[in-house]
C-alpha cells in the first residue's frame, strides 16, 4: 500500500499531545472505498480468518472497543481496518508499506500465509493498553506467524510514540520517537540509527526480535563503515538499519525519498539546507528519519504536509506547463496523490478529561482538496455521513464519495477552483476546533452529540463547496460557447 506517515512526539506538538498520521493510498489504478466504524469489545474468544490468505488465529477474550477504517466491502479483500484508536487511548496506524533488499529476503523469506496489512489492526489494537505494548504484541506475532510483506506501523498513547518496521518474514525492530522530535516516512524502510545495546538491555527507546542481532551478523547484513564493523554491540555501537535492511533503488529516488525531502523542507526550512551544492536533495539516501522541528507542530501543518504536491518547487504537477498533452512531466510522486483512500491523524491529549483524550482526525479522498474532521472514539455512535459508505453507490450523503467528487472536479480546474477549496478547508477546520473546544469546556453534553454536530457541519460545508466547484467546472467545459440566447 503506497502511503506516507508523520509521527510527532508530545514536546514537538503544539499542545503536548502525541500525534501519528498517515495517508492510506490505494495502488495505482485502484480507489479503495473506505468508511469509519466503531467495533465494540467482546468477552469471548474469536477465531479470526484472513480473506486474502489462509492465516487464522484465535484471538483472546476481553477485547477493547476500537475505531477502524475498513474497506466498504470486506468480502472482497478483507477488513483492512487500517487505523484506529481503542478505549485505552492507544492509537495504531497500519500500515506503511516499506522496502527491503534481496540479502534480507534470501535469509528470511516472506511467509505466504503469514500476517499482513489486511489483519494487523484487528489482531493487535483491541488487545493493547499502551504504545509499547502494541509494539511487543505485534512483534511477537511476526516472530511466530511471519508476514508476507514489509510494513511500518505507528503506535501512540498519551506519553509515547513508537514506530515498528518488519524485516523479512519473521524479524522486526522498533524505535521510540523522541518527545521533542518528528519523523517522516515515505514507502521505504526508514529507521537510520538503532542501538542494539538498548534493545537487549534497558529497552528504553529500542525494541527488536530476539535474534535480530545474531541473525544480521550471520547473514552479513551490516554495511556501516568497515573499520567499525567489529564494534557492534561490544562497545555500544549504533548501526544504520536503512543500510542493512532497506533499499536505495532508482525507483526509491523517484517514488519515495523525494516525499521525505519535501516534508523535512516544510518543517525545517531554515535549520536544514535544501538548496545549493551541500544541501539535501530529493534523491539523497541519507535524509534523516527524525528531526527537531523549528517550531511546535500543529494539526493543520501535519495535514498540509500530507496534502502537499511539491508546491514551491519545480516538481509541482499543478505548475504551468507541468502537464502537457495529458502527460505529467514532473519526475516525482506527490505526497497528496489522487488515489488516497483516507487520511487519519490519531491524537492523544494527556491534558484532556477522561473519555475525550483521544481524537481521530480524518478525511477521505485526495488530501489536496479535502479537510480533516475530528471524531471522538469514545462516542459509541458513528454518524451515517461517515459510516454509510457503499462501494459502487456514489452519493453526497457519504463523506467519502462527496470528497472524491470534490477532488475530481477541482483537480481538472485547479487554478480556477483553488480559492473555493481553500475557503472550504478553512471553514471546516474552524468548525472542527470550535466543536473540540466545546467538548473540552463541557458545552456539549455527550460525545455522540459532538460527533454528530461535526458530521452535520462537514456535510453542509462539503456540499456548499461541491456546488461552487461544480459551477466553476461547468463554466470551463470544452463545449462552452460565448453567445447566449438570453
Amino acid at each position: 500500500m503506497a502511503c506516507t506517515t508523520i509521527l510527532v512526539g508530545k514536546k514537538a506538538s503544539y499542545d503536548g499531545s502525541t500525534m501519528i498520521a498517515r495517508n492510506d493510498d490505494s495502488p495505482s489504478g485502484v480507489f479503495h472505498v473506505k468508511k469509519l466504524v466503531r467495533v465494540e469489545g467482546r468477552d469471548k474468544p474469536l477465531l479470526y480468518q484472513s480473506v486474502l490468505t489462509k492465516f487464522q488465529i484465535e484471538l483472546p477474550a476481553g477485547s477493547l472497543a476500537y475505531t477502524a477504517m475498513p474497506n466498504a466491502n470486506p468480502k472482497k479483500e478483507g477488513v483492512w481496518a487500517a487505523a484506529g484508536m481503542n478505549e485505552a487511548d492507544v492509537g495504531m496506524t497500519a500500515t506503511e508499506t516499506i522496502t527491503s533488499n534481496p540479502r534480507v529476503l534470501g535469509a528470511d523469506p516472506y511467509v505466504k500465509d503469514g500476517i499482513g496489512e489486511e489483519d494487523l489492526v484487528a489482531i493487535v489494537l483491541p488487545y493493547i493498553h499502551s504504545a509499547r505494548e502494541g509494539v511487543l504484541r505485534l512483534g511477537s506475532l511476526i516472530e511466530k506467524y511471519g508476514t508476507y510483506e514489509p510494513n511500518g506501523i505507528g503506535f501512540n498513547d498519551e506519553n509515547e510514540v513508537w514506530w515498528l518496521e518488519s524485516i523479512g518474514g519473521h524479524h522486526w525492530m522498533a524505535k521510540r520517537v523522541k518527545d521533542d522530535s518528528y519523523v517522516v516516512m515515505p514507502n521505504q524502510l526508514g529507521i537510520d540509527c538503532f542501538d542494539f545495546e538498548d534493545a537487549y538491555g534497558a529497552k528504553k527507546e529500542h525494541l527488536c526480535a530476539e535474534d535480530l542481532l545474531s541473525w544480521s551478523k550471520k547473514n552479513h547484513l551490516f554495511l556501516d563503515q568497515v573499520d567499525k564493523s567489529h564494534l557492534f554491540l561490544d562497545q555500544g555501537e549504533k548501526v544504520n538499519p536503512r543500510l542493512a535492511y532497506g533499499s536505495h533503488d532508482d525507483s526509491d529516488h523517484v517514488y519515495n525519498t523525494p516525499r521525505a525531502w519535501y516534508m523535512l523542507r516544510y518543517f525545517n526550512p531554515r535549520s536544514m539546507h535544501f538548496d545549493g551544492p551541500d544541501a539535501y536533495h530529493p534523491e539523497d539516501d541519507d535524509l534523516p528519519w527524525s528531526a527537531l522541528p523549528e517550531h511546535k507542530i500543529t494539526l493543520e501543518e501535519v495535514k498540509h504536509a500530507l496534502s502537499s504536491h511539491y508546491q514551491g518547487t519545480p516538481f509541482d504537477p499543478y505548475a504551468p506547463g507541468a502537464v502537457q498533452d495529458g502527460i505529467n512531466h514532473t519526475p516525482y510522486r506527490p505526497i497528496g496523490v489522487n488515489r488516497t483512500a483516507f487520511y487519519a491523524l490519531l491524537q492523544v491529549r494527556g491534558y484532556a478529561k477522561e473519555g475525550a483524550k483521544s481524537i481521530e482526525w480524518f478525511s477521505f479522498g485526495s488530501n489536496v482538496f479535502n479537510e480533516q474532521v475530528p471524531f471522538f472514539p469514545f462516542g459509541k455512535k458513528v454518524p451515517s455521513y461517515y459510516g454509510n459508505t457503499k462501494e459502487g453507490e456514489v452519493s453526497t450523503d457519504s463523506f467519502y464519495w462527496a470528497n472524491r467528487l470534490l477532488g475530481a472536479l477541482a483537480d481538472a480546474h485547479f487554478s480556477s477552483t483553488s480559492l473555493e477549496i481553500e475557503r472550504y478547508q478553512n471553514a471546516v477546520s474552524e468548525k472542527a476546533h470550535e466543536v473540540v473546544n466545546e467538548v473540552d469546556e463541557g458545552k456539549i453534553a455527550t460525545l455522540e452529540e459532538a460527533n454528530q454536530k461535526m458530521a452535520d457541519e462537514a456535510k453542509k460545508l462539503t456540499n456548499e463547496a461541491l456546488g461552487k466547484v461544480l459551477f466553476v467546472s461547468s463554466c470551463h467545459m470544452k463545449n462552452a460557447f460565448s453567445r447566449s440566447d438570453r
